[in-house]
């Protein structure tokens, strides 16, 4: 019923005109699509001499419950800070999440077909990332002085507030800029708000995303029976064999514009989103990280 009723209302529909994303064996959102078709898993599995050289201690892989894979994200390390104004050093000090998104976000745009630094429609940025373990691993353990000079630049360039400003600053985008976190659904929130704000117009057009950058890139896990794991390292998702998940790395955004203003500006249109919402289980499951039955 409820999409027969909103068929007849394609100004509620909001259009998807542009996409880019990073995944593990897959640069692109077009070599992602071809490993899908050809049932490709981009799930890697390693020896004990790998873990061994990755620096990983034989007591934890030597563990029966250590599982021995990974989703990998290749090229990490490879931004290209003097094509977005960066010195070498201010991008040594941020978060990968920070440059991969800003990479795909103007990957999306071009895209979409719109020049990022001189786009003239009012364009928001919806995002968000995962925990900086970036920070953790990488920047905190070489940063001991509360007062140092870099301070400042190591917090704007890592704390999450910054995701969605930084696009906006580096691309010219004068919308709504904002960055979303609800855990496991923070990207789909992301374009559900972008929409809402299409929809309302506070703006005309929309990036909206998400991106997760483990480092040191995960080389394995430790399964815990019960938990959210996959206890041999394969997903199998919405399969009766389904009994765990993968923690890898990626990146995706997508532009958002209101159905009749792309059909109006003939864009290009991947998909067309004809409604969404938001909600939440409330305590009704056995834990916070378990799924409702309901």
């Amino acid at each position: 019923m409820a999409s027969h009723h909103n068929s007849l209302r394609p100004e509620l529909e909001v259009a998807v005109i542009g996409l880019a994303g990073r995944f593990p064996e897959a640069d692109s959102v077009e070599e992602f699509w071809k490993n899908l078709c050809a049932g490709v898993e981009s799930i890697s599995s390693f020896t004990d001499e790998q873990l061994a050289s990755f620096g990983i201690s034989p007591s934890v892989y030597k563990n029966p419950d250590f599982v021995k894979a990974a989703p990998v994200l290749e090229s990490m390390e490879e931004f290209d800070a003097e094509f977005f104004g960066y010195s070498p050093r201010e991008a040594r000090l941020m978060d990968p999440q920070h440059r991969l998104f800003l990479e795909c976000a103007w990957s999306a745009m071009e895209s979409a077909g719109y020049a990022p630094d001189n786009c003239q429609t009012l364009t928001g940025v919806y995002g968000g990332s995962s925990l900086s373990s970036y920070l953790l691993y990488n920047i905190l353990p070489n940063l001991r002085d509360p007062h140092a000079e870099d301070t400042f630049q190591v917090m704007i360039g890592n704390d999450k507030d910054f995701l969605c400003t930084r696009v906006s600053y580096k691309l010219n985008l004068r919308g709504p800029s904002i960055t979303i976190q609800t855990g496991c659904s923070t990207s789909l929130v992301a374009i559900h708000l972008a929409c809402q704000g299409l929809l309302g117009y506070q703006c005309d057009m929309a990036l909206a995303g998400g991106v997760s950058v483990q480092v040191p890139a995960r080389t394995g896990y430790l399964h815990q029976s019960g938990g959210l794991t996959s206890p041999d390292g394969h997903c199998r998702a919405f399969d009766a064999k389904a009994e765990g998940t993968l923690f890898g790395s990626g990146a995706g955004v997508v532009v958002l514009k209101r159905l009749n203003d792309a059909l109006a500006d003939r864009d290009s249109i991947y998909a067309v989103i004809k409604g969404s919402a938001v909600n939440n289980d409330g305590n009704l499951k056995v834990g916070y990280t378990a799924p409702s039955i309901a």
